[in-house]
């Protein structure tokens, strides 16, 4: 790769346009993970790396707890402290009937935000394509 290119890469790093801000998609993700049953922050945090929305790559796990006592506040979440004989006692969270409600409520706005980014999409390829055949530059 050349000079020029590698700062390229580089700028693009932290840039939204790499996908790395899409933070609010956590919330649908825990509530989506709590939907098989009670589970502990930790593997809540390991079960969101598998999610489509983060593809492997590992979540902020501050930002998942963070995530974690908001969804509590609105009661779409509780917890209770597992007492395992074994090892530190674990909060244990589990989804509300109020919670699979929001949970199926994300259902619709993410569909909202399916058609839309499909727009969205149609109209930056034609825009990107009508750029690249006037000369005016490119990706």
């Amino acid at each position: 790769m050349s000079a020029r290119g590698a700062n390229l890469s580089a700028r693009f790093e932290d840039c939204p346009c790499s996908g790395g801000s899409l933070a609010r998609l956590v919330h649908p993700a825990v509530m989506m993970i709590l939907t098989e049953g009670p589970l502990h922050g930790y593997r809540i945090v390991q079960e969101a790396a598998r999610t489509p929305v983060l593809a492997g790559s590992p979540p902020d796990r501050t930002g998942v707890y963070r995530v974690l006592r908001g969804l509590e506040k609105r009661g779409f979440v509780v917890s209770s402290w597992d007492l395992s004989e074994r090892g530190p006692a674990r909060k244990c969270y589990r989804l509300t009937p109020e919670g699979r409600k929001c949970l199926a409520r994300w259902v619709e706005t993410l569909e909202d935000y399916h058609r839309a980014i499909g727009k969205l999409l149609t109209a930056a390829r034609r825009a990107t394509t009508k750029n690249t055949i006037a000369g005016q530059g490119g990706p």
